[in-house]
């Protein structure tokens, strides 16, 4: 089985053990701060991807066509 794989492979127990250890780590205040830190950066990902997928798709538009190119 591939190592990625058994990462997403977590039981409750699983889930709840990491979040016990995270919310000892971390306490209580500071989870927030790490919840919109963590949405912030998802979010700005999500940004870039999206400018890059509409550069490609402008980039594309201007590359004639093999008909056009025939003629």
């Amino acid at each position: 089985m591939q190592p990625t794989l058994l990462f997403f492979n977590l039981g409750g127990g699983e889930i709840f053990l990491v979040l016990l250890v995270v919310l000892l780590f971390f306490g209580s205040d500071k989870i927030p701060e790490l919840a919109r830190g963590l949405g912030k950066g998802i979010r700005e990902f999500k940004n870039a991807a999206s400018g890059v997928q509409r550069e490609i798709e402008e980039g594309m538009k201007d590359v004639p066509k093999k008909n056009d190119l025939l003629k």
